[in-house]
């Protein structure tokens, strides 16, 4: 997989904060063109999404530690490489973030899942929980976010606090599209979370929107409206 792009908007060229990532894989890019198009169905958007996430799962899992065991391959004996270290979480933001949650659990099949019921509130755009579930162990666990839009940045903020409150230290967030306001609000509430996302776009609009996003997440991926 290509090494990801370095922190910047590839829509305005404005720069992003350091703990930003957006991963430009040509294939991720063609499936997420594929995905903002508005005559995209809902059965073709979960594939696009499902296989969106299993490409960024690579990338968000490129740091983790592996050790060497000896194997027997049908020619030799040899050290190879395991993966090793702390174990994983994926936490999906309700609702939108099970779309992303698929593709995740087909690379990271051993990972415990967790989950945070936000909604926003149509006035306000403020997040209010209704639901958290999390495993026992989170606090020995690395804790990857799922949630498919950081538009306002409120949600992810929300959800990111109550995932520490929880005794979690190594918490990632990924999501397939970002707001530079989400991106912003996000490192000023949480710098030592690494954000990876497949796009930053260029602004939310007057409804919390991400421009020229995909439209609601949440809708498009259950066909609801």
């Amino acid at each position: 997989m290509n090494a990801p792009t370095p922190a910047s908007n590839v829509l305005t060229g404005a720069p992003l904060p350091p703990n930003v990532t957006v991963v430009d894989h040509p294939m991720i890019q063609h499936k997420l063109t594929l995905m903002r198009r508005s005559r995209t169905p809902a059965n073709e958007f979960r594939l696009l999404l499902r296989e969106i996430s299993m490409l960024l799962a690579y990338e968000v899992t490129r740091d983790m530690p592996t050790e060497l065991i000896e194997i027997e391959t049908p020619l030799a004996t040899m050290q190879a490489p395991v993966v090793a270290g702390k174990k994983l979480c994926l936490v999906s933001v309700l609702r939108a973030g099970g779309g992303i949650l698929e593709g995740m659990l087909e690379i990271l099949p051993a990972a415990r899942v967790g989950h945070v019921g936000l909604y926003r509130d149509p006035v306000s755009l403020a997040a209010v929980e209704y639901y958290l579930k999390l495993p026992r162990d989170i606090s020995s666990r690395t804790a990857i976010v799922l949630d498919p839009m950081l538009a306002t940045g409120n949600s992810a903020v929300a959800a990111v606090s109550e995932i520490k409150a929880a005794g979690c230290q190594s918490i990632k967030f990924v999501c397939l599209l970002a707001a530079p306001e989400g991106v912003q609000a996000m490192y000023e509430a949480h710098p030592d979370v690494p954000i990876f996302a497949a796009a930053v776009d260029s602004h939310l609009n007057d409804h919390g929107y991400i421009v020229p996003g995909i439209g609601d997440a949440g809708d498009r991926i259950f066909g609801t409206k």
